[in-house]
């Protein structure tokens, strides 16, 4: 959706050392199965992390068959630095990863200023600013999840959350609580993570220095974002506002009612802002609010995976009446619009289906609907100049509809001719065959509500790129 980098390494400030460390050293690595820093070493180990990973423990010689070393300070050339220690500690530590002349920090520690700890955050901070050149994230955060390169600080077991598979979306939440949920969901779901973020109280790395490398980030086709916080609102909008020419955002903000005000200062001693303020605030810079973690994914799978529309048309294609009602009903609900297919193309398509099958602003294949109807009436759809969009309604138990339609699906969706979206509702076999098309980037969705809701971002967004025919 824009021109980006054909480099890996970016280079912003430091940041590519989160992203693409050789040399990992986990302080406060643990023999016990329960420690956070054990957890982080079997999952950096899980992850299949190519590069060296020290374990930083002063009372064991080895850590899950890794050679311990008793201070950062013994390690040359370390790109980043896991820190799992009390908070009271974390300053100290901090100062030996800057003496060791570390490029990069993670803070999972927790006990700073989102609990009003602001002696041992000054202290903090104060290390910090010694050491310049060295890029920290956090504290009270999860760190970095990179699927493709191996990196995984999150302190939450494989067995107990689950992992994404490579995608297209990268995803940055202030609450580590926030992104693990949605990980585990989109894992649940074969739903792609390129790279999340987690960077809870932003003592160094922000927000809008994520969006700046997100943009730059060949493998990021959209950005989703959990906010509860605007401390530094303006700046956040401007930089949404430059990146969204180029990617879109997706933003789940947290903290729009007064009760969730408290409870955003309470977790991370944020600001939050409100509601109607930040909503107008969104909408002006052009980032795409999403107001559930649903609609944070769905919207965010259908801007990564689609090519942007030129018009708010949509044909309808189902093998079930009523689901077909519920669609059109929805998409009118979200101000688009019914295509109505060429009278050529109807009068192709009438030569293979049914008799009975009704072929109007929805093109109803019936429950008599197979495979090579489906594809045919997909072809006539994507060439239709009075078709913007394709809304496909899948239903799967007919025992017409052989399993080669996932695959034909899948086919026509790599064409990229226009925006291609599933809607299949029914039981363990059909969730299997949804997720066959999501792991090929096919957007797929079990209720019309949803697809017509992330039609309609795909729509607002492509109108700001203007790429709208009006």
């Amino acid at each position: 959706m824009g021109q980006k980098t054909s480099f890996e390494w970016i280079n912003m400030k430091g940041l590519d050392y989160f992203f693409f460390p050789k040399k990992v050293a986990v302080i406060g690595a643990s023999e016990k199965a329960n420690k956070i820093g054990n957890v982080i070493m079997k999952n950096m180990i899980k992850a299949g992390f190519k590069g060296k990973l020290i374990p930083v423990n002063p009372k064991t010689k080895k850590i899950l068959g890794k050679k311990c070393v008793k201070t950062v300070k013994e390690i040359n050339n370390l790109d980043l630095a896991v820190i799992a220690v009390p908070a009271k500690i974390v300053p100290k530590i901090i100062r030996e990863c800057g003496q060791a002349k570390t490029k990069a920090v993670i803070i999972v520690s927790a006990g700073f200023n989102e609990v009003g700890n602001m002696t041992v955050t000054k202290e903090l901070f104060k290390a910090m600013q010694e050491f310049p050149d060295m890029r920290v994230l956090g504290p009270n955060c999860l760190g970095i999840l990179h699927v493709k390169k191996g990196i995984d600080t999150l302190f939450l077991p494989y067995e107990r959350l689950g992992r994404t598979p490579h995608g297209r979306i990268s995803f940055a939440s202030q609450s580590g609580a926030v992104g693990s949920t949605l990980i585990d969901w989109a894992s649940m779901k074969s739903y792609g993570i390129n790279k999340f973020i987690s960077f809870g109280n932003a003592l160094d790395v922000n927000v809008t220095e994520l969006l700046e490398y997100l943009n730059k980030d060949k493998e990021t086709k959209v950005i989703c974002l959990y906010i509860e916080g605007l401390e530094e609102g303006r700046k956040l909008l401007k930089t949404g506002k430059k990146v969204s020419k180029n990617t879109p955002i997706v933003v789940l903000k947290g903290g729009v009612t007064e009760a969730g005000k408290t409870a955003a200062v309470s977790h991370t001693g944020s600001i939050a802002g409100e509601a109607r303020v930040v909503k107008a605030a969104f909408k002006q810079s052009h980032m795409v609010e999403a107001k559930s973690f649903e609609q944070l994914f769905n919207f965010a799978r259908v801007l990564s995976n689609e090519p942007l529309t030129k018009g708010k048309k949509v044909q309808i294609i189902t093998d079930g009446g009523g689901y077909a009602v519920l669609a059109a009903d929805a998409l009118i609900e979200n101000g688009l619009e019914l295509a109505l297919m060429e009278k050529k193309n109807l009068n192709s398509l009438k030569k293979i289906v049914p008799v009975f099958a009704e072929l109007k602003n929805v093109i109803d294949l019936t429950g008599d609907a197979t495979t090579e109807m489906y594809k045919k009436a997909t072809e006539l759809a994507l060439k239709d100049k009075n078709i913007d969009m394709i809304l496909l309604i899948v239903l799967f138990p007919p025992p017409l509809l052989d399993k080669n339609i996932v695959y034909e699906i899948i086919k026509l969706h790599k064409k990229q001719i226009k925006p291609i979206i599933v809607v299949s509702a029914s039981g363990n076999y059909t969730e299997s065959q949804k997720k066959i098309m999501e792991k090929q980037f096919v957007p797929t969705f079990t209720f019309p509500k949803d697809a017509a809701e992330s039609l309609k971002a795909l729509y607002d967004y492509s109108l700001f790129r203007g790429k709208v025919k009006r």
